[in-house]
């Protein structure tokens, strides 16, 4: 592990101009410099450096950081890389510290299991070209499939041959333990005491990392009558089946400069798919799509085309699909393939300009693809009609973005003659439904966090803190200068209090802490900063520079001005910032305790449907009086609604 001097000096010698211009032309724009940002496509400069704050930020995209964090998306790398890559970029020698038996001791075992990985991949590579079923079977099957054999070397193809024990016996001739296949996922135990290899008799697909490492294998059988067609390696330390994605490490660049990603269902559809020129697709690993797969994508683009086959199945996994794609923020279109085709046998007999030509005028986005699908089954049938524009509708809810919720309310209001707010009042009662019901929120509504990799625990609570820590994150140094007629001032002798003073006061003088743990990592960190002494600059930089990648990603969206607050707008009145910041840090601080009494009245409707007769009693005359107190702070915050 770097040491920590070694990482202080790395990120106070980096300078973010120096390592964005390796990637991109900069040019003088006042104290500034800007560009057309490297992260997507655009003709007029969105992206913004500034020296002098040791940060980037693009207006466009909404990626923003600082020089260890643009080195992380420009290089597809982890946090520990990008230190490494600023190390070698400003000659700063790195000596790693000695790391616990502990850390040794997971570090060398994952290690184990990765080499076992790749050497697996080697050994079953090496069957086809070697006399007897390897090339006779192996390689025959895919040459007949069109595979070509520079294809077949890219992606590490092989077979697995029909002995029980053939990879066993020659992983343990080059020096590796039986417990690191079994780990690895190759062998399998018996309960008889033997061990046996888990593939056999199958082509093989490794699966590779985003870092290009072998993590796992997905074995498909020759065999008509064999029920399982493809087996894919289990679980293990290296391999999580539902965070992987074929074929990521072969598309991430392709994907990240055409800013699309396309997503097709098996694995001879990628590699068929990549060898006709199209590089920027990924299949799923055997599994449904999940929203971890997404959010793998995510890191390389915003945009997903699923090109699934054309019959039932498909068209079934393409609309599951395009609900968890939505509701991650992301955007989505869908190209079928004429009924009997898959990627596969679509890519063998069109050229590379026709399927191109074919992705390009079949995309239809998600109002268009359900409209097509299902309005000759609904043609005359109002009920059927009505069915369907909800049913476009519930998908339209899914989306976290309001402006794209309403450019697509507009789009289908159009399309079928009726008025706009009726679609909004039926996206406002399903989003309303899936903040109440926390086990759907899950699927069908997301915090507004640009490309978060993690879950928030406490939705009620998390915009409300999200505020607050906005709040810190902008202006937490700023004195708050109440008048002297307001409720908070404490008299002249007494120094006022900054936005940060106030936010600890009114929070930890009631013994609480943020619900949600990125949230809460950002508050302590920021308050042990300011503890120290820093200046706000200083302190939004270090904690951007942080190697809790998610805290980091938070900071960097809530210190800039494209998040947007959810309590009320600047009043007309208000045209300063220390007028804006009296009224609005305590409104934020109301609005955070009035979501406080909510979740424990949540909790309470929750513990109503298990509870006796008595307790149902003492619970409901809890729940009138967290009622009355979320009223008044209703009303103090200027947020009461008739009813």
């Amino acid at each position: 592990m770097i040491p920590q001097e070694t990482v202080n000096l790395i990120l106070d010698t980096a300078q973010i101009a120096d390592v964005v211009s390796d990637y991109v032309t900069l040019k003088r724009r006042g104290a500034n410099l800007v560009a057309c940002c490297p992260f997507h496509n655009e003709k007029t400069p969105s992206f913004y450096v500034s020296p002098a704050k040791g940060i980037y930020k693009c207006f466009g995209c909404g990626k923003s950081g600082t020089a260890v964090g643009f080195v992380m998306e420009q290089e597809h790398c982890s946090y520990v890389d990008a230190l490494r890559y600023l190390a070698r970029r400003y000659n700063i020698e790195v000596q790693e510290r000695e790391e616990t038996p502990e850390e040794i001791s997971r570090r060398q075992h994952s290690e184990s299991l990765l080499l076992v990985s790749e050497f697996a991949q080697k050994f079953y590579a090496s069957q086809l070209s070697q006399p007897g079923e390897g090339m006779s079977i192996g390689l025959s099957y895919y040459r007949s499939r069109g595979i070509e054999d520079a294809t077949i070397a890219r992606f590490g193809l092989g077979w697995a041959p029909r002995g029980r024990t053939a990879l066993i016996d020659a992983a343990l001739a080059a020096g590796y333990k039986i417990e690191y296949l079994i780990d690895a996922g190759l062998a399998v135990a018996r309960e008889d005491g033997a061990v046996v290899d888990k593939f056999h008799e199958r082509v093989m697909f490794p699966i590779h990392s985003v870092s290009g490492r072998v993590v796992a294998f997905s074995g498909r059988t020759l065999h008509a009558d064999n029920p399982a067609k493809y087996v894919n390696s289990p679980e293990t330390e290296i391999y999580v089946k539902s965070r992987n994605l074929l074929g990521i490490y072969f598309a991430k660049a392709e994907i990240a400069r055409l800013d699309k990603c396309i997503l097709v269902e098996g694995n001879v559809d990628m590699v068929m798919m990549h060898q006709l020129g199209i590089t920027n697709v990924v299949a799923s690993c055997g599994t449904s799509l999940t929203v971890e797969q997404i959010r793998l994508i995510h890191k390389f683009t915003q945009n997903i085309t699923i090109m699934y086959d054309g019959d039932s199945a498909g068209i079934h996994a393409a609309l599951r699909g395009i609900d968890l794609i939505l509701a991650e923020g992301m955007n989505v279109k869908i190209v079928l393939l004429p009924d009997g085709e898959d990627p596969d046998s679509f890519s063998r007999s069109h050229t590379l300009e026709q399927v191109q030509a074919f992705i390009a005028a079949g995309e239809k986005d998600f109002v268009m693809f359900k409209t097509d699908l299902l309005l000759n089954e609904a043609a005359g049938d109002p009920l059927k009609k009505a069915n369907l524009i909800n049913d476009i509708a519930d998908t339209i809810s899914r989306i976290p973005d309001p402006v794209k919720r309403s450019t697509y309310v507009e789009a289908t209001a159009q399309k079928f003659g009726i008025e706009a707010q009726i679609l909004f009042q039926r996206i406002s009662k399903e989003r309303n439904a899936a903040a109440a019901a926390p086990e759907r929120a899950q699927q069908v509504q997301q915090v507004p966090v640009a490309q978060q990799s993690w879950e928030p625990e406490n939705r009620t609570l998390a915009l409300a803190e999200q505020d607050l820590l906005s709040f810190l994150l902008t202006n937490g140094c700023d004195d708050l200068e109440f008048e002297s007629d307001s409720r908070y001032y404490l008299g002249d002798s007494v120094p006022k209090p900054t936005v940060a003073d106030f936010i600890r006061e009114a929070l930890e003088g009631d013994g609480t802490s943020f619900a949600n743990s990125v949230y809460r990592r950002a508050y302590d960190a920021f308050m042990q900063l300011y503890d120290d002494g820093l200046e706000q600059e200083d302190i939004v930089r270090r904690l951007l520079d942080s190697p809790d990648r998610d805290m980091a990603d938070v900071c960097a969206l809530l210190s800039t001005q494209k998040y947007q607050l959810t309590i009320s707008a600047f009043e007309n009145a208000l045209t300063t910032t220390s007028s804006w910041l009296v009224a609005q840090v305590p409104k934020a601080i109301l609005i955070y305790n009035e979501r406080r009494l909510q979740d424990r009245i949540d909790g309470i409707r929750r513990s109503l449907k298990t509870a006796s007769e008595q307790e149902t009693l003492e619970l409901m005359q809890q729940m009138v009086k967290l009622q009355t107190a979320q009223r008044k702070i209703k009303q103090m915050a200027g947020r009461e609604k008739t009813i």
